[in-house]
């Protein structure tokens, strides 16, 4: 072979082995960069942030088990929706956990343990049985005693600051008892807004029959409301209160004619949506002293959730809050 064959030869592998490396570390780059933007700062409340990844991991959490059924386009259009909603609320409790640390509120050991054993006696788990549920949630047991330690000081925080603050009179009950002595249907309801034109109604009727099951299951239906209804009435459990006969739609008046006290009925629709309701009273059967009850409960509700909001609204004010989606 001529030596200059082989010096060739000799340059194009150092040249190609060079253009590799360039490629390697050029590739490694962008993988980093491209995890770097996926992964953003969406929210600053004042020195802390709240990233992307943090946004999303939450969204799933909170909303995902009810969205198995759908397509993943019909999914991430869901998540997309959220977003604004989910960073709002993320901000507050952001703010909510600084000023729980300003006052010393903390969570001990003991107390998580106790929401751990709480949760698995509630939904008849063993300890493996837990462990699993949490691993199809992506959620290290470190991971979910930090999320439960967060929600015993928010609640600590919200008692202190806010729930002990509020007192209802005898006179404000007899007021409001007064006022709407004419009692109709109590009723609680979880319910699903009409789909637009990129989610089928059959989507929507999926996510239904999931929380019939959980219903089925023996789930609280005032915590799947919570979870899943996207009426106002959600904060609440899905408690409507007291509607007379007259302000009842007829698809409502239908399905009620057929229930009794403490029935759940089967996904129906309206014109605004599907509706899943629990009938907590009807008008022959409301009580002088369960209706005194709920009064009371209802204007605490109505008090707490004023002052909850000032609360808030007071956090914000002296706060930073940068939101950057």
């Amino acid at each position: 072979m001529p030596l200059s064959s082989g010096f060739n030869c000799l340059a194009r592998k150092k040249m190609l082995f060079l253009l590799t490396a360039i490629l390697m570390v050029f590739f490694a780059w962008s993988v980093s960069f491209a995890s770097m933007l996926l992964d953003r700062v969406v929210a600053v409340v004042n020195k802390e942030v709240i990233t992307w990844s943090e946004l999303y991991r939450s969204m799933i959490f909170e909303i995902s088990s009810g969205m198995k059924s759908l397509s993943d386009v019909e999914r991430n259009k869901i998540l997309k929706e959220s977003e604004e909603n989910f960073i709002e609320s993320m901000i507050d409790v952001k703010l909510q956990l600084q000023e729980a640390r300003r006052l010393d509120i903390s969570a001990a050991n003991e107390e998580i343990a106790d929401a751990i054993e709480n949760i698995k006696k509630k939904y008849n788990m063993s300890e493996k049985d837990f462990v699993e549920s949490l691993k199809k949630e992506n959620y290290t047991m470190a991971e979910y005693r930090k999320r439960l330690a967060e929600q015993i000081i928010l609640s600590k925080a919200v008692s202190q600051q806010v729930r002990n603050k509020v007192v209802i009179s005898d006179r404000e009950i007899n007021d409001y008892m007064a006022k709407n002595k004419d009692i109709g249907y109590r009723l609680r309801l979880i319910f699903f807004k009409n789909p637009d034109k990129n989610i089928s109604k059959d989507a929507v009727q999926a996510k239904a029959d999931s929380v019939i099951k959980r219903l089925k299951a023996g789930d609280s239906f005032a915590m799947l409301a919570r979870q899943y209804s996207e009426d106002p009435s959600a904060r609440e459990g899905g408690d409507l209160g007291y509607i007379k006969k007259g302000y009842l739609s007829k698809e409502f008046i239908e399905v009620l004619s057929n229930m009794n006290v403490g029935d759940i009925s089967q996904p129906f629709w309206t014109e605004r949506g599907l509706h899943i309701m629990r009938l907590e009273e009807r008008p022959d059967t409301a009580n002088t002293e369960e209706f005194r009850e709920f009064a009371k409960k209802k204007l605490f509700d109505i008090k707490f959730n004023e002052e909850y909001k000032n609360w808030i609204r007071g956090l914000r004010g002296s706060a930073y809050v940068e939101v950057r989606l």
